[in-house]
């Protein structure tokens, strides 16, 4: 029994050396101009953008960053199929929105994808439309469901059925 602890606490000390920066890692960077932003996309391959919705002192924000974002499996696969921003929900930083229309982080969350709690999860497709079932609010319970959500998305399994369902249907398996 004693033996299995030492193996557990050595996996988790391993597993958390094995983390990396989002900030670096798993965001993209941007000059704010997301119109440009869907033309780099269409031009790397990518299948869309997905923007976190975020506020400094949102603790489930913090929760996502430390525990699922910071995971290198997490970064590369989303990094692979999409360009990735963080937009603070209460910024007066001056973007571009996917329109070409200047606007603040605080009236492009608010006023145009309506966000009122954060984290939000929103995915974008190449013409900047937000992707119908393509929204999650709040923080997955885990590394894994924020992987399926990202499968959700890849094999456009939104188009059928609800996240819910999709999430539902892949843990029976």
């Amino acid at each position: 029994m004693r033996t299995m602890a030492i193996v557990l606490l050595l996996f988790a000390v391993g597993a958390s050396a094995r983390t990396r920066d989002p900030e670096q890692y798993f965001f993209d960077q941007s000059f704010g101009d997301f119109a440009e932003e869907l033309q780099t996309a269409r031009d790397q391959g990518k299948q869309g953008i997905l923007i976190m919705f975020e506020m400094d002192e949102c603790p489930f924000c913090h929760r996502m960053k430390t525990t699922v974002l910071n995971r290198p499996e997490v970064q590369d696969y989303f990094k692979k199929h999409f360009l990735i921003f963080s937009v603070d929900i209460e910024g007066d930083i001056e973007i571009t929105d996917f329109k070409g229309k200047p606007t603040t982080m605080k009236d492009f969350a608010f006023k145009q994808y309506r966000v009122r709690a954060t984290p939000v999860f929103q995915f974008f497709d190449l013409q900047g439309n937000p992707i119908k079932r393509g929204r999650y609010t709040g923080a997955t319970k885990n590394a894994a469901e924020f992987m399926l959500l990202g499968k959700y998305i890849v094999e456009q399994k939104y188009r059928d059925t609800s996240f819910t369902k999709y999430k539902r249907q892949m843990t029976r398996r």
